[in-house]
């Protein structure tokens, strides 16, 4: 079977669209389907795909930013009120945030419906990740790799790419992370095809992979990686430099 992967947008948290939106992605087995992560513009994404929350079976959170997450209270209402979505839609994520997950980010506007105080679990199946475990989609085995994002008063904020296997390819994702060359280096050897988060803007943020970085990695790294999760603006021209290239939205990758 073929595994589809369309990258719903591969732009930044301040990508104002519709030129590209937020860096979420969909994973297609026939009509299974996993979305990576569901920021606040995922609705229009779908929609550009032709594609809209009933479609959308399973959902992966990788970390607590809106343009990552942003769009689950939307999910979680649409898949509720709609009689004929007759299953709760799946939802797995670390259990280093699925908590906060609910508590800081979904309850002030989901806890309340008539007659009764929800959770989580009203509206999804909910699916914790053990530390050093993973989880299963479709009999893929997807190894959860945390990355160093960003620390907020000296405590790193949780986020997770991951890795997996597939007809003979090992794909990395980072999801979001800072410039961590030693951290990851281990999954840069062992992955055949590394879809980067890749920051563009002219000033580091600190809290992502800045282009000019990853230009210092090694030719057989660089040639393995696709980029995402770019500024809007002009891009570098990065096959020129050594790289797979820039991730356009609607972008297909077929394995």
């Amino acid at each position: 079977m073929t595994l589809k992967i369309v990258f719903l947008g591969s732009g930044s948290a301040f990508g104002l669209g519709p030129d590209n939106y937020h860096s979420n992605i969909l994973f297609q087995i026939d009509e299974d389907t996993l979305l990576v992560d569901a920021g606040t513009d995922i609705k229009y994404s779908l929609r550009d795909q032709k594609l809209c929350y009933k479609d959308i079976k399973n959902i992966y959170i990788s970390h607590l930013h809106n343009d990552h997450a942003g769009g689950v209270e939307w999910f979680a209402l649409t898949t509720y009120f709609d009689p004929e979505y007759s299953h709760k839609p799946t939802i797995f994520a670390s259990e280093k945030i699925i908590d906060d997950l609910w508590s800081k980010c979904l309850a002030g506007g989901l806890s309340t419906i008539t007659q009764t105080r929800a959770s989580l679990s009203t509206y999804f199946d909910v699916h914790p990740i053990k530390q050093y475990e993973g989880f299963e989609w479709h009999s893929i085995q997807f190894k959860l790799v945390q990355t160093i994002h960003f620390y907020s008063d000296h405590e790193l904020m949780p986020s997770f790419g991951f890795m997996f296997d597939y007809n003979n390819k090992r794909i990395f994702f980072t999801a979001d992370t800072q410039n961590a060359p030693s951290q990851l280096k281990v999954f840069y050897e062992e992955a055949d095809i590394i879809f980067h988060d890749c920051e563009t803007s002219p000033h580091k943020s600190g809290v992502h992979a800045h282009y000019s970085d990853l230009m210092k990695l090694p030719t057989h790294i660089k040639k393995k990686m696709w980029l995402y999760h770019y500024n809007p603006g002009k891009l570098p021209n990065a096959k020129k430099d050594g790289f797979h290239g820039f991730i356009k939205k609607g972008q297909v990758f077929l394995f």
